[in-house]
């Protein structure tokens, strides 16, 4: 049975209308799986501030499971602040922050199932004050590689209305409030043209408009626009629609591309909406990718008028080298390095408040690093020690001089394997020469392992003092999953405030020498390698607390089995895991390197 979604416009903090509504629609045409509303979600006025939090505090009950795009309003910075920092919100999440019983914030942007609907989201606006209500340009490419993953989108949800969404349609259909376009975005015009959805549905014009269905350039379904107007809006404008679609991954071919009587040509490929496109795509892509804010008023780096370029900032290498337009500061990427917040760096100020992470204050770059020190002691209780009683030999798949393979307890794929070193060392970037060629070599035999059996291996590791014994996680992807891995990676580490530093090398020999460099025992690393050579990675702050799962749940999140994110949800007997081991070890006997 295809499941039943409620769909709203701005509720603008009016939930007692807005549940009364639902639950009449409920007792006439329902039951209904959930409600989903966009655009502005919070109050637009402190007079309704007391009936809104009744439901976010828990003295009212949201009747429905219910989604939220528009993250902006009154009192929105203090309830999603609070909302981030629960327990349960920790970690990537993509189907929804808990922020009360039965009701969830869609972050940032992204893309997950909702009773077998494919739903995708872009939350916020393309500019606004403050941390939240804003969406970022890595929001928008983040869900360009969501949208190059296979399978049709059937639900996608944005705050603003596409510009040219009317472009081709009957004139008659449009409402004449829609001339004025404020609340129209060229991104999201050049989101759906990616995206390709069946349905998409916006709220912020502050009308209802329901646009006749329009071809996809390149695909073969139809896609539907839905306009809603405000919850309680004077001109009794539609606010609630009903939309029970049967979900594309039980459709037929025949079912999907039908196409209605009245359907028209995309809206945004007239010549005049592909040269606005074309133009804000040069604007943006060739320079702001290096470059982010004027930095006329920055602080200590740099004269008036100048830009610093940000990809040197972020990373210490910019790709245009000496044809750069933008100043590649050292200092600046020295104080990056240092943990201090890049809006602080570029911009001379920081608009995140009190939620950002990062250091305010710019360092005295004449104190040096605290040394290395060495980690020598020896638990006789570590787990991954060979010579100690804990060890659960029955895991083990491959010994060699300097490391041995195992599987993980509660290991998130089958073929999860950790590359752990027999001497007791705190991670993999203190090895001698001997190790790390060693390590390389059981690095290919996984590879070509993977490979044989249409997989990408994806290596990563937490360096933290936390860690007493290193254990390099080794995690087959589908290869046909394999590009999305930057982005989802950068996504994650966005919604969990901290960058990843993107590196491409020709072979893992060179990421891992560059890995080296960058590690500062008194510091702390997590880094990812990637099948195509690509390093991510992230300098831990002085206490920084980083989520120890982190790399295995984007995992999680990109193989479409969130419930296996923490390891103690996949544990199985000593039996299961003995029957495991041993099948691996047939897999993997003609590219063991020590057989």
């Amino acid at each position: 049975m295809a499941p039943r979604i409620l769909l709203c416009g701005d509720p603008l903090g009016r939930l007692n209308q807005l549940f009364k509504r639902v639950q009449s629609v409920s007792k006439s045409a329902g039951p209904f799986d959930a409600l989903i509303c966009v655009g502005q979600f919070f109050p637009d006025a402190p007079e309704v501030l007391d009936e809104f939090l009744d439901y976010v505090e828990g003295r009212a009950q949201v009747p429905i499971p219910t989604y939220f795009t528009g993250d902006y309003g009154v009192s929105a910075p203090k309830i999603l602040s609070a909302t981030s920092k629960k327990a349960e919100n920790q970690g990537f999440k993509m189907d929804g922050l808990v922020v009360s019983h039965n009701l969830f914030w869609l972050r940032g942007s992204g893309k997950f199932t909702l009773h077998g609907l494919s739903v995708a989201y872009l939350s916020g606006r393309e500019s606004s004050d403050g941390q939240f209500g804003k969406y970022s340009q890595d929001d928008v490419d983040a869900l360009r590689a969501l949208a190059d993953d296979s399978g049709v989108v059937d639900l996608f949800l944005t705050n603003e209305w596409p510009a040219g969404v009317t472009n081709r349609a009957a004139e008659s259909g449009i409402p004449a409030d829609v001339s004025d376009s404020s609340c129209c975005d060229f991104n999201v015009s050049d989101l759906v043209k990616e995206v390709k959805p069946r349905y998409h549905i916006a709220g912020s014009m502050g009308v209802f408009y329901a646009r006749e269905p329009y071809l996809n350039v390149d695909s073969s379904h139809v896609t539907r626009f839905l306009g809603l107007a405000q919850v309680g809006n004077k001109n009794k404008q539609k606010f609630l629609h009903a939309l029970s679609p049967t979900p594309t991954s039980t459709m037929s071919p025949s079912d999907l591309s039908a196409k209605p009587p009245n359907t028209t040509l995309c809206p945004y490929t007239l010549p005049e909406a592909a040269a606005e496109s074309k133009k804000r795509s040069n604007d943006s892509d060739s320079d702001s990718q290096y470059w982010r804010y004027d930095v006329s008023k920055r602080q200590k780096n740099g004269s008036e008028g100048e830009k610093l370029c940000f990809k040197f900032v972020c990373s210490g290498s910019c790709p245009r080298g000496e044809s750069c337009h933008f100043q590649h500061n050292a200092e600046a990427r020295e104080q990056c390095r240092r943990g201090v917040c890049l809006d602080l760096i570029i911009k001379g100020k920081c608009e995140k408040g009190p939620e950002c992470s990062y250091k305010h204050e710019f360092q005295d770059l004449s104190v040096q690093r605290k040394p290395r020190s060495e980690n020598a002691n020896r638990s006789k209780e570590c787990w991954f020690c060979l010579s100690s009683p804990s060890v659960e030999s029955h895991l083990i798949v491959s010994v060699g001089e300097s490391f041995y393979c195992a599987l993980p307890k509660g290991s998130l794929v089958d073929d999860h394997i950790l590359i752990i070193p027999i001497e007791h060392l705190p991670n993999t970037l203190v090895l001698s020469p001997e190790g790390e060629s060693e390590l390389n070599r059981y690095q290919n035999g996984l590879r070509n392992c993977y490979k044989s059996q249409g997989n990408d291996a994806v290596f990563f590791e937490l360096v933290s003092k936390r860690v007493s014994h290193a254990n390099l996680q080794v995690v087959p992807v589908p290869s046909s999953r394999a590009r999305l891995l930057p982005n989802i990676f950068s996504l994650a580490a966005e919604k969990l405030g901290f960058k990843l530093v993107t590196k491409k090398f020709s072979d893992s020999s060179e990421g891992r020498k560059y890995l080296k460099k960058e590690y500062d025992a008194a510091l702390g690393l997590f880094y990812v390698e990637l099948p195509d050579g690509t390093v991510l990675s992230h300098t831990l702050e002085e206490n920084e607390v980083f989520p120890a799962q982190f790399g295995r749940e984007v995992l999680a999140g990109l193989l479409k089995i969130p419930d296996r994110a923490d390891w103690r949800n996949c544990k199985i007997s000593q039996e299961e895991e003995a029957k495991l081991a041993e099948e691996f070890k047939k897999q993997f006997q003609e590219f063991d390197p020590c057989q």
